[in-house]
């Protein structure tokens, strides 16, 4: 069950997009975290009346800058014709509420923006649970006056001095009701995602069985990830030119030059400032990057804070546990440049990562993607094992399970036996040592 944040839902008209700059930050990184506010905010379809940095010299606690600071921001609200105020910056529920008394608009922060465009894009019951979840913790200590979606029971508005048990009619409050409900339907979620969990789990163990690799592609939302996966193995998956287009994974088994197999698994976008319970929702999702054998980054060069993106992907990796998994960097999107602007932009990458091997390629347009296959080959030239193997043929079994999880090369008959030469993986092949030919 989906659910609102807010009790009235009038979409605003005209909003008034505000970054508060404060201390310590660069005044690049400020501005161009505001420009991606903008496209948030067009994203959920918001009608902008202004953006603009307000910088303050000192961190405040009620309103991060100063109260004449606030007011002037209220002032700017009123003379654009602003029916919604949003600030790029991560509010507390007491900020929150401040800003709503003084602006006498309703306020949103970066954190609800990109929570309201998850819930918009998700579609699976996985990705709507994921999304209801960190709604929710989002909205607990905002409750007061939110939560219509609730099944409200209203107690009787009989007396009793004091506003005790009586005053209360026919038991809790209101706010306790819905924060008891609200602590039960989390404790649901967290309990159907655990199952999904161990689902997924059970899947991955019998790929390790098999001795399958995955790989994972990440990188920053709108980078080209879904498109990456559907050029690489025709899945179909949604690829969009919009922010967090993708929420569900999508998994497709795929082979290599050398004929290994590999499951290539789409992910979730990321962005700076992701909000952590954000992440916390979608571990049983993200963790498919943290379990596999390697990650396939996938940045936009074609966008000036690109290498900022690649940072940001990294952070958000390392919380996840997968800081150290090695990784193919792929720089998407160089047909947006021209021939010298993209191979510049692949050296600032190339610089920028180490020792990570970089890819430059135009999803949109196929372009290296053979340089890929042989990079990800590469990635897993330790795992496979050619081999001429004689099977008798009343083990046709194993012949089958080697056209299913290696590549067979060559098939000849010999009497009774089958002799096969096929790339298997390491683990798969040592457990035909007592067929492997001399």
């Amino acid at each position: 069950m989906s659910f609102e944040i807010r009790e009235t839902q009038v979409k605003p008209e005209r909003a008034l997009l505000v970054g508060i700059g404060l201390p310590g930050e660069r005044q690049k990184d400020r501005g161009a975290l505001l420009a991606e506010l903008v496209d948030l905010v067009e994203n959920l379809g918001y009608g902008i009346a202004e953006s603009r940095v307000e910088w303050t010299r000192e961190l405040q606690a009620k309103y991060l800058c100063g109260v004449g600071k606030a007011e002037e921001i209220c002032e700017l609200a009123r003379r654009t014709g602003a029916d919604c105020l949003i600030v790029d910056n991560l509010l507390s529920p007491a900020q929150q509420r401040e800003w709503e008394k003084l602006s006498e608009l309703p306020v949103m922060d970066r954190e609800e923006v990109i929570l309201g465009i998850f819930a918009r894009r998700a579609r699976t019951r996985e990705a709507v649970m994921q999304v209801d979840l960190a709604r929710m913790q989002y909205a607990l200590p905002r409750m007061a006056g939110m939560w219509k979606h609730l099944d409200r029971q209203r107690g009787g508005s009989g007396g009793g001095k004091g506003g005790g048990a009586a005053a209360r009619g026919e038991g809790e409050k209101q706010i306790e009701v819905d924060r008891r409900l609200a602590h039960e339907r989390i404790s649901a979620i967290r309990s159907e995602l655990e199952s999904v969990r161990k689902q997924r789990s059970t899947q991955r163990k019998e790929r390790t069985r098999q001795g399958i690799p995955a790989a994972a592609i990440v990188g920053y939302t709108n980078a080209g990830k879904s498109s990456l996966l559907n050029a690489l193995t025709d899945a179909g998956a949604l690829a969009q030119d919009i922010l967090f287009a993708t929420l569900d994974t999508t998994s497709r088994k795929m082979e290599l030059p050398d004929g290994q197999p590999l499951v290539l698994t789409d992910t979730v976008g990321f962005i700076r400032n992701l909000p952590h319970r954000l992440v916390e929702a979608f571990k049983s999702t993200l963790e498919e990057a943290a379990l596999a054998d390697f990650l396939i980054q996938v940045v936009d060069v074609s966008d000036a804070d690109a290498l900022c993106h690649y940072e940001t992907t990294c952070e958000v990796l390392a919380e996840l546990g997968a800081g150290e998994k090695p990784m193919i960097v792929v720089g998407n999107k160089v047909d947006l440049l021209s021939a010298e602007e993209g191979e510049q932009a692949i050296q600032k990458l190339s610089a920028a990562v180490g020792e990570r091997q970089v890819v430059g390629m135009s999803v949109a347009r196929r372009q290296g993607v053979e340089e890929l296959l042989t990079a990800c080959a590469e990635m897993l030239s330790h795992r496979v094992n050619t081999q001429t193997y004689r099977i008798p043929q009343s083990e046709s079994r194993i012949i089958a399970i080697m056209h299913r999880d290696g590549k067979v090369l060559s098939t000849e008959y010999e009497g009774n036996d089958v002799v096969v030469k096929a790339i298997l993986p390491r683990e798969f092949a040592a457990r035909l040592e007592a067929y492997r030919e001399a």
